[in-house]
């Protein structure tokens, strides 16, 4: 794995990187996993913009990946390592002993050919996936479920790792990325070691047009505007009197919006 960079034949291509795919074993995806994904360019169901600047972009088909990890007992092999368009992460592709097939998330050091299992009786390897309870502190993990049974919900994104600090009572804490110290049910599902694909943060784009191809469409500056359009719009030169604010006028960049008491109660220590 790696960056790759190319020779600067044209003005864009001189700052172009891209995460290298030489792990990368399987280049069409599992049929049989495979949902169509429609596309929704930001709006909701009354076809008002909720997320602003999304559109276009290249057509992808949903993989379903499992996150669930419920073949208890059931041991696996790694078939290929996949690329997936719809998120960070690349995916493993498992063949359980039982003939079925599943998606997970490719940990860093799981190979293709590998056995991965899940369940009490598994080893503290990649790949694999226990409860909190079997898991033994200071191991990093990952896909973790925010309640037992519904799914791995954090730390799922590449090179995402968090780290299970101790165990006592009914009640683990565990060390997230943001760095934040969160109390986990032992009843939870985790899976051991760390996302894969980790130089994904340090690829550039290198142009326009690659963001265009990821669906995210131009962002014009409120300070660009007139004062019609945007609170930061107009003036002689440029003006810093303003607040962050959005074009309705709420404030923005860096105002705390985080605010639900019903899950706060687990958080033992703010991320910094």
């Amino acid at each position: 794995m790696g960056l790759k960079s190319f020779n600067p034949y044209t003005a864009s291509r001189r700052f172009i990187t891209v995460v290298d795919k030489s792990h990368i074993t399987k280049q069409e995806p599992e049929k049989a996993l495979l949902e169509p994904k429609k596309r929704h360019g930001g709006r909701n169901n009354h076809g008002e913009i909720v997320v602003w600047h999304r559109g276009g972009g290249h057509k992808k088909q949903y993989r379903q990946v499992d996150f669930r990890r419920d073949k208890v007992g059931i041991p696996a092999k790694v078939a290929a390592i996949e690329y997936d368009p719809n998120r960070s992460a690349n995916l493993a592709l498992l063949h359980y002993a039982d003939g079925d097939k599943r998606y997970i998330l490719h940990p860093v050091g799981l190979e293709v050919g590998a056995t991965v299992s899940t369940g009490e009786g598994a080893d503290i390897l990649p790949g694999n996936a226990l409860q909190i309870k079997h898991i033994p502190p200071g191991t990093m993990v990952h896909n973790l479920e925010l309640n037992p049974g519904r799914g791995g919900q954090v730390v799922r994104s590449a090179g995402g790792s968090a780290q299970l600090l101790s165990k006592e009572g009914d009640i683990a804490l565990v060390k997230l990325p943001s760095g934040e110290v969160r109390k986990f049910s032992l009843e939870c599902m985790a899976t051991v070691g760390q996302v894969g694909n980790l130089d994904h943060e340090n690829e550039t784009f290198g142009k326009a047009g690659r963001t265009r191809w990821r669906g995210i469409k131009p962002t014009v500056r409120g300070v660009a505007m007139n004062p019609v359009d945007h609170p930061h719009g107009g003036g002689e030169g440029k003006v810093k009197g303003n607040h962050p604010q959005t074009p309705w006028a709420f404030p923005t960049l860096g105002k705390k919006t985080r605010n639900n008491k019903r899950t706060d109660r687990n958080i033992v220590q703010r991320r910094k």
